[in-house]
């Protein structure tokens, strides 16, 4: 069976900072919670649970739910138009944005470049 990878999104409560770990379902059943990461204390606040897509990017990296990618299909007017969030939808990931749903696609041509956490404004750009 595979493992299955989780991203965390924290809120730090006092400074606001945006914290990001990554664990497998077998690291979190290894051990308590606390002892991963002081992130999953009380000082932080459980932003978001994002999984592991089990696709990578064109650069070799993991491709989770709520990163922003870059997917350059050679159609699309505008840069802007060419950026999506990765997203569970109907048992299957999908690439989104305000005009368009891609539920074929191919990771070896989708870049990411930020998070819908850490790099809204992304998106705001797009829109």
């Amino acid at each position: 069976m595979n493992n299955i990878k989780i991203r965390y999104t924290f809120r730090h409560k006092g400074s606001g900072n945006i914290e990001m770990k990554w664990y497998s379902i077998v690291q979190l059943e290894a051990r308590a919670a606390t002892e991963l990461s002081p992130a999953f204390s009380d000082e932080y606040e459980l932003v978001s649970r994002d999984l592991y897509t089990g696709l990578k990017d064109k650069n070799g990296r993991e491709i989770y739910e709520g990163d922003i990618v870059f997917y350059d299909r050679n159609i699309a007017p505008s840069i802007d138009s060419r950026k999506y969030v990765v997203k569970w939808e109907d048992s299957q990931f999908v690439l989104t944005n305000s005009s368009e749903t891609i539920d074929d696609f191919t990771s070896d041509i989708i870049e990411i470049i930020g998070d819908v956490y850490r790099n809204p404004n992304l998106l705001e750009a797009a829109e």
